[in-house]
């Protein structure tokens, strides 16, 4: 097992088209989505065990989480669980355990991803993360992963990549989430691939990256170095959270950063945004309903049902509908309206009373 490879797990999330599943005290990368047993974060960790010792995994949270990511990685050791103050997205928390990964080790190679998603094929995807590992070892690339599109998915971002003989393909340009008929264009092009939201690469090459492209971010971030690991901490990266802005890694570097590659990866993938997705990757029985808990099912097809334990849901003469229970919130609508979910969280968050429901 190669020592320099180390993994950061974003955990920071709010998970809001899982709503109300999904709620501020519990986001859904700490839920058991998929019914296995284990939450998201759980199930992301041991992933990543085939390629990474346990001492060299690294989660990034919120400060109001960080108990509960302890409590669900056990293994970890308390210093491992990065706490943030504030939401920044991702390019602040990919700094801050690079630093930090950095003093431990400046020959690292960083593999950075979300705590959210399915990947099916596990053993195709540790063999795909030993392999660019290799790549990115000279600390002079930084690498994405992308997954071969299925369809014309407007929920995703796009990345073009210039032909080669290689997997690891240089990139051309990105796409956030294009519109229908953009989406199709790129299917059909076939130099387009998913971005997936996994990276790979040295420690001093994002280091770097940030320095040049985010400049103003590296130089808030200079008085947190040698405070790491020390009491000093926390109150450095706090100063460091208050003064930064909120940008993601994907504009503020990668798409400005000259030595960007995409992998082109075989192993199935699903970002798990939406109820719709969950449906997806669900067993179905034979009426094409999703069930998880107890529910007397009457007329009904191609539903997502799910409930907590101890409550009977009852479904009659519906069709593509998500029917669900959780503590003080049921729900029934259609279940592939994304932007539904998104305006109910936001219309609760303007309401007196609606934050007992978040």
């Amino acid at each position: 097992m190669n020592k320099d490879i180390f993994v950061v797990l974003m955990a920071g999330g709010i998970g809001s088209r899982f709503w109300p599943y999904s709620r501020n005290a519990k986001p859904k990368q700490f839920l058991d989505v998929l019914g296995t047993g284990k939450s998201l974060l759980q199930t992301t960790y041991e992933r990543f065990l085939p390629v990474c010792r346990k001492e060299n995994i690294f989660v990034v949270t919120s400060q109001e989480h960080w108990a509960l990511a302890c409590e669900q990685l056990p293994e970890l050791h308390a210093r491992q669980i990065l706490a943030e103050p504030s939401r920044r997205n991702t390019a602040p928390c990919i700094l801050y355990a690079a630093k930090k990964i950095a003093s431990l080790n400046p020959n690292a190679i960083l593999v950075v991803g979300p705590t959210d998603h399915l990947i099916l094929q596990e053993e195709e995807f540790c063999d795909t993360i030993k392999q660019v590992a290799e790549q990115a070892a000279a600390q002079d690339k930084l690498v994405t992963l992308g997954i071969q599109p299925t369809r014309a998915e407007i929920g995703y971002g796009y990345i073009q990549y210039r032909e080669g003989d290689s997997p690891l393909k240089k990139v051309k340009t990105f796409t956030e989430k294009p519109e229908s008929a953009l989406a199709k264009k790129f299917l059909e092009s076939g130099d387009f691939v998913w971005n997936a939201g996994i990276f790979v690469w040295g420690v001093q090459a994002i280091l770097e990256a940030i320095s040049t492209h985010l400049p103003e971010m590296t130089e808030i971030f200079a008085d947190v170095t040698p405070a790491l690991d020390t009491p000093a901490e926390k109150a450095a990266i706090e100063l460091a959270y208050a003064q930064t802005r909120n940008i993601s890694i994907d504009y503020g570097v990668l798409e400005k950063a000259e030595n960007v590659y995409v992998w082109l990866c075989r192993f199935s993938w699903s970002d798990l945004g939406s109820w719709g997705s969950l449906f997806d990757y669900s067993a179905h029985d034979e009426n094409n309903n999703a069930v998880t808990g107890e529910a007397l099912i009457y007329d009904s097809k191609n539903c997502l049902i799910k409930g907590e334990p101890g409550k009977l849901i009852v479904v009659q003469g519906l069709d593509d509908f998500l029917i669900g229970s959780f503590d003080n919130v049921v729900i029934v609508c259609k279940k592939d309206n994304e932007s539904l979910f998104r305006k109910m969280v936001t219309e609760l968050k303007n309401k007196t009373k609606g934050s007992e429901y978040l």
